[in-house]
């Protein structure tokens, strides 16, 4: 199979998307995505700044950013953002990744244009003050006590695997934030962060549905329209986070007073999915074989045969699905396991697993069961306007590809047993790392120390 981002053949059951690119004078690069057989559209910002991007100092900053571009802007007060998107039965929301924060809302095609105007309204000028900081870290504060300190297994393990995995500050720290550095946080901090990372040379607006009333020409011209006039600032260099991988197994033992088990998380460096794209995706196939669905491979030995743990999961990427993150990445196998199993015989037999998928590779009719599984599911998301326009976004935004959204059901199709197989061999044959939570008894107070 040929390493590289060239398009594939598609396998699809629906006509073939257009995609129309363009660049505004300020440097905004815009997709364009018509979609007829949609009654609504949805507009999207991808900016090209994640929590891997935050400085040293300031984790949690690209996640609490996120926050503060939704308490007001230039033309629009606190929640009227809101107000004008509900009123117009329309949904939106944000999110922060690793390596980009994205925007969007959904609506009627004929709001199209409030759309636009809303976003554009918040790139341009977002309402930055003390209140609206100190209130959001606030928030911030709290979310990280409801999902992460007062839960069991809260960052298990996006945010306790990474440091025991990478060594450097981007890749290792954790990307919710720590509540004195949050606290520190000052006004001209965010607006420094605005001013770097927000520069719309560095942000990507995707229009996706129904454009019937205005075509493509007319989208182009409301988009113009609206961003076009957003001052052009310098686009900060985007830095290389690679580092070398583990050359041996990296253990760390963490206590939980919350998790009533036991529980391990497996981490190992994927290959660059730019680089080697078709490697890439066969790790995430690896991680279908071994652990989607009650057939999969350590479903079936761990939990059903062996009874070794009560819960196990496989993923290739720390955060999101595929071609969501820039190099470097990691895959991950999490199992939940009874007290009286020791860690170590957990591991043995998932090594064993792999070494046998080394040998053997999957069976075809396991790989084709797998693959049938996947490409239902993708299929099944992106009958859904929202996330086909956010896979179709952050793809172009990371990789200038939005068209990797739509090849993904014929590359995982085009995959081979010996793919998988060489995936599996490329886990046992790397370093990586071994987190262990232990239950433990105790108060854990609120987080704030």
């Amino acid at each position: 199979m040929g390493d590289s981002l060239a398009p594939v053949s598609v396998i699809a059951d629906k006509p073939a998307l257009e995609l129309h690119r363009a660049t505004l004078a300020n440097g905004l690069r815009v997709l364009v995505v018509p979609d007829p057989a949609t009654p609504v559209v949805g507009v999207s910002v991808h900016v090209d700044v994640g929590f891997r991007s935050e400085p040293e100092g300031r984790t949690g900053f690209a996640h609490l950013f996120e926050h503060l571009m939704f308490q007001g802007s230039e033309s629009l007060e606190k929640l009227e953002h809101f107000r004008q998107v509900q009123s117009a039965g329309g949904v939106f929301n944000g999110s922060t990744h690793q390596d980009y924060t994205d925007y969007f809302q959904v609506l009627p095609g004929a709001a199209l244009e409030r759309a636009l105007f809303l976003e554009s309204d918040r790139l341009r000028a977002p309402t930055l003050s003390v209140e609206n900081l100190r209130n959001q870290v606030d928030v911030v504060k709290e979310e990280i006590r409801l999902n992460v300190h007062n839960r069991p297994y809260g960052g298990f393990p996006w945010i306790l695997l990474p440091p025991v995995l990478y060594d450097t500050f981007p890749n290792a720290h954790n990307g919710y934030g720590d509540f004195s550095e949050l606290e520190q946080a000052s006004l001209d901090d965010a607006a420094a962060f605005f001013d770097t990372f927000y520069a719309p040379g560095n942000a990507l607006v995707t229009v996706h549905g129904d454009l019937s009333e205005h075509g493509v020409d007319g989208t182009l011209a409301l988009v113009e329209r609206h961003f076009g006039d957003i001052p052009a600032r310098p686009v900060p260099a985007r830095p290389s986070f690679a580092e070398p991988a583990p050359g041996a197994e990296r253990r760390q033992t963490v206590a939980d007073t919350h998790a009533p088990l036991p529980a391990l998380a497996l981490g190992y460096r994927v290959p660059d999915p730019a680089a080697e794209p078709d490697a890439y995706l066969a790790h995430a196939m690896l991680a279908t074989v071994l652990a989607d669905g009650e057939a999969a491979r350590l479903q079936r030995r761990l939990v059903h045969s062996d009874g070794l743990v009560t819960d196990v999961s496989a993923s290739n990427g720390l955060m999101g699905g595929p071609f969501d993150a820039r190099d470097p990445d990691t895959f991950t196998i999490t199992a939940v396991h009874p007290a009286e199993v020791p860690a170590d015989r957990v591991t043995a037999a998932v090594d064993e697993e792999l070494d046998r998928l080394a040998e053997q590779g999957p069976g075809a009719e396991e790989l084709e069961r797998q693959t049938a599984r996947w490409v239902a599911a993708l299929h099944r998301e992106d009958d859904r306007v929202m996330f086909r326009m956010l896979g179709l976004g952050a793809r172009e935004l990371l990789y200038g590809r939005a068209e990797l959204a739509v090849e993904l059901p014929g590359r995982l199709a085009a995959l081979t047993g010996a793919d998988v197989a060489a995936a599996a061999a490329r886990l046992r044959s790397s370093g990586r790392a071994v987190l262990l939570v232990e239950p433990a008894a105790g108060p854990t107070g609120d987080g704030d120390a």
